[in-house]
């Protein structure tokens, strides 16, 4: 088993959890939920981007999951923070 079969692999089983992710995130019974699921949802495509830019050797990719993250990042502080002052 090469290498190459071994990110097919495993870009097959992200992309398995970022379905159930994006039913969790449509049926989620509370914005938390949903919330939670977005996030999920992006760690997904982030590893989904760090796995595509490994297997095809595309440096540049990374810096693209890399900005993703952090923009992710900053939704989940934003959403934390309307929490805080929602109570």
């Amino acid at each position: 088993m090469n290498i190459e079969t071994l990110y097919i692999v495993a870009l097959g089983m992200i992309s398995l959890g970022l379905v159930l992710a994006f039913i969790r995130l449509v049926r989620g019974p509370s914005l938390p939920d949903r919330v939670v699921a977005i996030d999920l949802v992006v760690a997904l495509a982030i590893g989904i981007i760090a796995s595509y830019a490994i297997l095809f050797d595309q440096p540049a990719f990374l810096d693209v999951a890399i900005i993703i993250a952090l923009i992710s990042f900053l939704g989940t502080i934003a959403f934390a923070y309307y929490i805080e002052r929602r109570v």
